[in-house]
């Protein structure tokens, strides 16, 4: 399976290593350039911008949110404009999930899951 993570801090990045050990193939952005490169250097495929990842993701894509609470919602609408109907985000930022359902909300209005 391909998976984009976004996000390569202390958990975006274990888990794009546990998802390799797997057998995954994982695509990873990070506003930092470092972390990108260091898991790259691991098996990773760096992706330098949003753009780049969604066009490095096989439809449908499987995107996964990895960021801080308070940049959910603008890197979530980013995110969603260069994503096509059928495409999946996980939304694994560390925020309150009462905002999660309204995300969802959001995301089902533009035919993401």
């Amino acid at each position: 399976m391909q998976v984009g993570m976004i996000g390569l801090g202390r958990m975006g990045a274990n888990m794009v290593r546990r998802l390799m050990r797997g057998g995954h193939e994982c695509v990873v952005h990070d506003a930092v350039p470092a972390p990108i490169q260091a898991l790259a250097r691991e098996g990773a495929v760096g992706a330098d911008s949003l753009d780049d990842l969604v066009r490095r993701l096989r439809p449908p894509r499987v995107v996964w949110l990895m960021v801080p609470a308070a940049v959910v919602d603008s890197t979530l609408d980013d995110l969603a404009s260069r994503l096509a109907a059928g495409d999946v985000v996980v939304d694994g930022g560390n925020s309150y999930y009462r905002d999660d359902i309204e995300r969802a909300k959001r995301l089902a209005a533009r035919r993401l899951h």
